[in-house]
């Protein structure tokens, strides 16, 4: 429901630019372009780009907030905020109020996407954990294809009810999130981190199938938690810059997430049904539907792999390719041949190659990535910041999308493809280098390997030995170390001394 919400609200205020009674309150008459009515683009870039820059500020700190609440209060929280921006929208016709309530509604959708995404990652078994946030991601399309529709729907009304009724469905989601937030438990790990291991125990055996797994589980919790608490005395937001082997970690969870700004998407989903309706490409409100609907099947088929193929290189890698193409033929296309019936259809056919590979390829997994590289003493932390800069990320590009394709300024169109075509490749490129597979791995088989410092291109094949064996094997290597700390190669062999040993265990 977390997602939907996002996904609701992110497209349908996307609409309303395009649609003649909202114009006629914020935007002005343009008998030169399509609609006969445009928006300025100041006006565009703040309506768009307020809501990801509320969800940046709000998700940078939200791992402070999930961290000392809970999870579940912290989507308390986001539902209170989404309650008050959306009354304070509908009930304005102020540019500057609008303004605000597109802010609040930011701070609202930061926290629940966050605290939902923590949630699920710390909650879900191994083996589960990339189909539910796939899953998850899903819900997002299907909230945004279900406010295409209403848009495609309400956009036929006179005056400003077209754009009041889909503001008023906002107020639906919230309450069916909170009533079923009364019937599960809070994150066993994060029960576990304040010490409150029976009611961990009781959540756990709440969410598995077999409680026979629960003891075993909620062991391996605690002693991940205990082995990272014994690297540091206690829990420092710095720690994720300071010690090498989390500076990594919050490195490759900001830069996973980030991948979906990096894909450009952002500017196709909050603008598409502006963009074609500018680009004169048809009937743009149903051309986004199909947009939209074609999303939602490609992340309903990712989901019936997700736990089968591995995410680097088939999906993530795959996705931002096919973005990138698709993006460069777009811009060339309409370079040569910028006014031809044609053209249009080629625009619109590329779209869908477009967004099927984002929602097919790379939504799902660049979330994943976040969540499951940090730490577990600073996951929320971690992700709050990665979940932030992913955010900025979106913010910017909602912000200067504007610039480059309303009629009132630059005026390129689809020509933006260009810029969105060497994003894509610089993106491929780090997850080719950078980017670890983790794929079917337990939390705390992540911790075990980061903390072996492995390449990335070694955590695919890496055999996991567990923390006791690996605590005894760094002991057994450190007295080797201290027994021949004279010889000269001494400092490689501690290092090694440990990996190798692992590998023939």
């Amino acid at each position: 429901m977390a997602s939907f919400q996002y996904g609701l609200d992110f497209t349908m205020i996307g609409g309303f630019q395009a649609m003649i009674g909202f114009l006629q309150v914020y935007g002005k008459e343009a008998p030169e372009t399509p609609l006969g009515w445009n928006i300025d683009y100041t006006r565009q870039q703040l309506i768009s780009s307020l809501m990801t820059l509320g969800a940046f500020i709000s998700s940078s700190s939200a791992g402070f907030i999930a961290t000392y609440m809970g999870r579940k209060p912290s989507l308390y929280l986001s539902c209170l905020l989404i309650y008050v921006s959306t009354i304070v929208m509908m009930t304005t016709t102020s540019i500057g109020a609008l303004y605000a309530g597109r802010l609040i509604i930011g701070l609202g959708n930061g926290i629940l996407l966050t605290s939902s995404q923590l949630y699920i990652q710390e909650c879900a078994p191994a083996y589960f954990r990339g189909i539910m946030i796939s899953i998850f991601m899903c819900w997002t399309s299907i909230g945004s294809l279900i406010g295409t529709i209403i848009d495609n729907f309400t956009e036929k009304i006179i005056g400003k009810n077209s754009y009041i009724i889909p503001l008023g469905l906002i107020f639906i989601i919230p309450v069916i999130l909170c009533v079923g937030m009364f019937f599960i438990p809070e994150s066993p790990r994060w029960l576990l981190q304040h010490e409150k291991r029976e009611q961990a125990r009781k959540a756990l055996l709440w969410l598995r199938p077999d409680p026979s797994s629960v003891d075993p589980e909620l062991d391996d919790m605690q002693a991940a938690l205990d082995a990272e608490k014994a690297l540091a005395a206690s829990v420092s937001v710095w720690d994720m810059f300071t010690n090498p082997v989390d500076r990594r970690r919050t490195v490759l969870a900001v830069c996973g997430v980030t991948l979906q700004a990096a894909s450009g998407a952002m500017y196709m989903i909050a603008y598409g049904t502006y963009f074609f309706e500018m680009a004169g490409v048809g009937n743009a409100f149903e051309n986004s539907c199909i947009l939209t609907a074609i999303g939602v099947v490609a992340i309903m088929i990712n989901s019936t792999i997700m736990g089968r193929i591995g995410r680097r290189r088939n999906f993530l890698m795959s996705g931002l390719i096919i973005c990138a193409i698709s993006q460069l033929i777009t811009a060339i296309v309409y370079d040569v041949r910028p006014n031809d019936p044609a053209t249009g259809k080629v625009i619109v056919a590329l779209a869908v190659i477009f967004i099927f590979g984002y929602n097919g390829m790379i939504s799902s997994y660049a979330w994943v990535s976040g969540g499951e590289l940090p730490s577990q003493r600073l996951r929320s932390y971690t992700f709050g910041l990665a979940a932030a800069i992913g955010f900025l990320g979106a913010w910017l590009t909602t912000f200067t999308a504007p610039y480059f394709i309303n009629p009132d300024s630059l005026n390129w169109g689809p020509r933006y493809g260009y810029i969105w075509f060497g994003s894509c490749i610089v993106a491929a490129t780090w997850v080719f280098f950078f980017l670890p597979e983790v794929k079917n791995r337990t939390l705390e088989e992540i911790d075990e390997m980061f903390e072996m410092r492995l390449p990335a291109r070694k955590f695919r094949t890496y055999v996991c030995v567990g923390r006791e064996a690996l605590a005894a094997l760094e002991k057994k290597n450190a007295g080797d170390d201290d027994n021949t700390k004279t010889e000269k190669d001494n400092g490689s062999k501690n290092e090694n001394g440990v990996v190798e040993e692992i590998e023939r265990v």
